[in-house]
């Protein structure tokens, strides 16, 4: 902003030093004053214009998203079920244990058992460390 007031009023610096010069040619006795008016108010309105598109513009931003590709061999190796990727999916979003299993129509503790072998099976201790490494290893986003 400080750029764009700098260099407009440096140009105005400049048509005010070419109007004096201009004063004291000979050009002036040939030009009436409505001329020079006119050329000014042409020079102030274009400037206007530009100034006011320039202000007014909206950037766009562009989001890329990276398609996510779920890592099937390491789900194998792993030996992690369908629907234990389901609640681990699950626990990535934030989910009680009670919420997954409202979710899945499935008791409660059925979930704690899915949640217990997901630990065992990514060596972790915690739901924030399983999915840690869970998403280390493309099998959740």
């Amino acid at each position: 902003m400080k750029r764009t007031i700098l260099l407009y009023s440096l140009s105005l610096a400049v048509l005010l030093f070419l109007l004096q010069w201009l004063q004291f040619s000979f050009i002036v006795r040939d030009l009436t004053i409505e001329f020079y008016l006119g050329v000014v108010a042409i020079i102030f309105t274009s400037v206007g214009i530009w100034m006011g598109l320039k202000l007014t513009s909206t950037k766009t931003k562009v989001i890329v998203q990276r398609e996510f590709v779920l890592n099937e061999v390491e789900l194998n190796r792993l030996g992690i079920s369908k629907r234990e990727l389901k609640v681990l999916q699950l626990m990535a979003q934030g989910l009680s244990n009670q919420e997954i299993a409202d979710r899945l129509f499935v008791s409660l503790n059925t979930i704690k058992t899915h949640a217990s072998n997901l630990f065992l099976k990514l060596d972790a201790s915690r739901r924030t460390q399983a999915i840690q490494k869970a998403k280390a290893l493309s099998l959740i986003q």
